[in-house]
């Protein structure tokens, strides 16, 4: 990505720095939606969802002054994001839970089985916290597995195998619902 990439909203949020609360609701409008959406399999909650986006644009807006143009816009609110859904998550003291082992299915076939969309997110959202937030990093919001490691306070290992585990816990889940 090339530095006239972050700067793609620069007037924006210049707009922004100098408090113009149009420029705020038009930067809110570009990114609530997808910041929802990530607060949402975060937290699996339609209202915490919400009350995690508000507090995630009013600390934004509240510290847009520090925001240095190395990154897009979009990823420092993504970043905001997820530091206020892991804080949520805490607070309700869920324990993110790593699993050292997972039951092998007896006799599973090995042929790909082919789900819709809307089928693959309701098994996310069964997926115990820690499978759901490490799959939703990986896969949907493509963090590598250091970065996720840094952002859960887990090793890089941890964060590959909980990956991995998910996966499978999902796959397993989706067909034992179609087939079960």
């Amino acid at each position: 990505m090339n530095n006239q990439t972050f700067y793609i909203h620069e007037k924006l949020v210049e707009d922004c720095i100098k408090g113009n609360s149009k420029a705020q609701f038009k930067l809110y409008q570009q990114y609530a939606k997808a910041m929802f959406n990530l607060a949402y399999r975060f937290v699996n909650n339609r209202e915490d969802a919400e009350d995690i986006l508000q507090e995630t644009f009013t600390d934004c807006f509240r510290s847009i002054g520090s925001f240095r143009f190395e990154s897009t816009i979009g990823a420092w609110i993504k970043a905001t994001l997820i530091n206020h859904c892991i804080n949520h998550l805490k607070k309700r003291k869920i324990d993110l839970q790593y699993y050292d082992t997972v039951p092998e299915p007896a006799g599973e076939d090995e042929e790909e089985t082919e789900f819709n969309i809307s089928e693959i997110f309701r098994g996310i959202e069964k997926l115990p916290d820690g499978y759901r937030i490490i799959l939703t990093l990986y896969l949907l919001e493509g963090y590598d597995h250091s970065e996720i490691s840094q952002i859960l306070g887990i090793s890089e290992s941890t964060s590959k195998s909980q990956y991995s585990r998910a996966k499978d816990k999902l796959r397993r889940m989706l067909k034992n619902k179609r087939y079960g």
